[in-house]
């Protein structure tokens, strides 16, 4: 028998990229291993419960489970899962968080996203239970601070390197839909997807501002196979991307999209503001969240989930408050909101330099600080899911669990 629910959500941190480090030596970075989820995850699973939280973003570390093609190791998965199928936790399973094995070596590597649907498929007949997945996590963000920003993995700065790395993203992204739908024909896909604008500080750079905001659809366009602008068209013919890998991924858009609820992140770094020269900085929040998921809502017209949020205190309960605010209003004029999410349930670290300095510095985004003590945000959390969860959820819209 299904239930309807809306899915108020937290998520555990589990990004996982390379960096390169002064001495031109790579390392990997680990959130999880950071902020002590290893040690401490039952006890991490347990404050999901407390704060009446039924729906967790997780994704097992993709680069400790895939060893080789064709050979995983599932010895942690087995024992995370179990447990918030205990505790009746609903999982929204994040599979690839920025990262990818050693083996493969970074998203430059076109035969990865095979490999990548081989251990979706392979992970979804091991978990048959499980129904929520974010196949590749902010296909966007990974593949410009791998290929375009050159901060992560491959640690590229060109245009080329940012269409190699998207397309491969991408590809595996549905490779990976296509594969689990087989397993599990009533998987849901929640494409967690950072949602960007970019603003125009004079004139002069409108053109270049009207690309780039072409250019920040290109995941989505790519995965639900909607068809781009003439110019970003030629952009990815000019960068490597061929006709044939183009017209491929329209052909798959009615295999998978029936199942996607489109997820938007947003946080206060996600509007920018180029300049004259080309550059750009952070804008700071001008639109905010609901003016740019409506942009994006009515590029796709698919179900909607707040999939990311958050700010360091002591402004984090007050971009709560804001964040639900503008969700409500979207709801409230007919945009089919599923659920929101503060993320993530503890601190995270480093993330002040978007990983790249192995620093140490503890970010305070959480719901409860690294001591697993509640912050003010995570006791404001609390209360409005105790207030809205009743009210919510017998409003028309929400997804089944079956």
């Amino acid at each position: 028998m299904s239930k309807n629910r809306f899915m108020f959500s937290t998520g555990i941190e589990n990004s996982y990229p390379m960096i390169k480090l002064e001495d031109g030596t790579r390392k990997r970075i680990d959130e999880m291993e950071k902020c002590g989820h290893y040690k401490r995850w039952k006890e991490d699973f347990a404050l999901v419960n407390e704060m009446g939280i039924e729906f967790l973003r997780y994704g097992a570390p993709y680069y400790r489970v895939h060893v080789a093609p064709g050979k995983y190791d599932w010895s942690f998965s087995d024992d995370v899962f179990a447990e918030m199928e205990r505790l009746k936790i609903t999982p929204i399973v994040d599979l690839c968080h920025f990262g990818v094995p050693d083996w493969v070596g970074d998203f430059q590597n076109t035969d990865w996203p095979r490999y990548f649907a081989e251990y979706a498929s392979a992970f979804a007949e091991r978990y048959p239970h499980l129904q929520f997945y974010t196949p590749v996590n902010e296909i966007f963000i990974a593949a410009m601070f791998s290929g375009q920003y050159g901060w992560w993995n491959e640690c590229q700065s060109s245009d080329r390197a940012f269409v190699t790395a998207l397309k491969n993203l991408s590809k595996a992204n549905v490779l990976a839909m296509q594969a689990i739908m087989r397993v599990k024909p009533d998987a849901q896909f929640i494409q967690s997807e950072s949602s960007e604008y970019f603003h125009a500080e004079n004139p002069n750079v409108r053109p270049l501002c009207e690309f780039l905001n072409q250019k920040r659809f290109l995941s989505l366009d790519l995965t639900y196979g909607h068809s781009v602008d003439v110019s970003v068209y030629k952009y990815l013919m000019a960068n490597g991307m061929s006709d044939d890998e183009y017209t491929w991924f329209g052909k798959q858009q009615l295999k998978v999209k029936s199942n996607c609820i489109m997820g938007n992140d947003y946080y206060i770094t996600n509007e920018h503001l180029v300049h004259s020269d080309g550059s750009t900085s952070p804008s700071g929040e001008i639109f905010g969240y609901y003016v740019i998921t409506h942009q994006y809502f009515r590029r796709y017209k698919i179900p909607v989930m707040h999939t990311e949020t958050n700010i360091t205190e002591p402004f984090s309960v007050h971009w709560l408050k804001k964040q639900w605010a503008n969700l409500c209003r979207l709801k409230m004029d007919g945009v089919p909101i599923t659920g929101f999410t503060w993320y993530s349930l503890t601190d995270q670290v480093d993330w002040d330099s978007a990983l790249r300095n192995d620093a140490g510095n503890v970010n305070s985004l959480g719901l409860y600080d690294l001591d697993r003590k509640i912050r003010p945000v995570g006791i404001e959390y609390k209360n409005l899911i105790k207030q809205w969860k009743d009210v919510i959820e017998k409003e028309s819209y929400g997804v089944h669990l079956f």
